[in-house]
């Protein structure tokens, strides 16, 4: 009895980093942005204890990563994109807080030197 050889494919083209896997292609696995979301609520205490307006992002950032691992990618995507509307939100409303902190600041500072 002779031995069989085993039928062997190898691809002609390599396959690099960027590649994608052969088969049928699906969309991308929704965004949950939580890490933006505790950096919101981080910056909001900072910011004189006011976490609760970084809040709301992070519920919806944990909401879209529970629908993420349940399977609900539709959900996991409606949940992610009203995360990052509100982590952009919060994330100016912080920038422009900080930036009127830091000016009042400077005039606070720049009369009493004055005096």
């Amino acid at each position: 009895m002779e031995p069989r050889q085993a039928d062997v494919s190898i691809p002609l083209q390599s396959s690099g980093w960027g590649a994608a896997a052969p088969g049928r292609r699906s969309d991308p696995q929704p965004r949950d942005y939580v890490l933006w979301s505790v950096f919101n609520v981080l910056l909001w205490c900072a910011l004189g204890g006011l976490s609760c307006f970084g809040f709301p992002p992070l519920v919806f950032s944990i909401k879209a990563r529970d629908c993420k691992s349940v399977g609900d990618l539709e959900g996991a995507r409606r949940h992610g994109g009203r995360a990052k509307v509100a982590n952009i939100i919060c994330s100016v409303v912080v920038g422009v807080t900080w930036v009127i902190f830091i000016i009042i600041v400077a005039i606070f500072f720049s009369t009493i030197r004055a005096t």
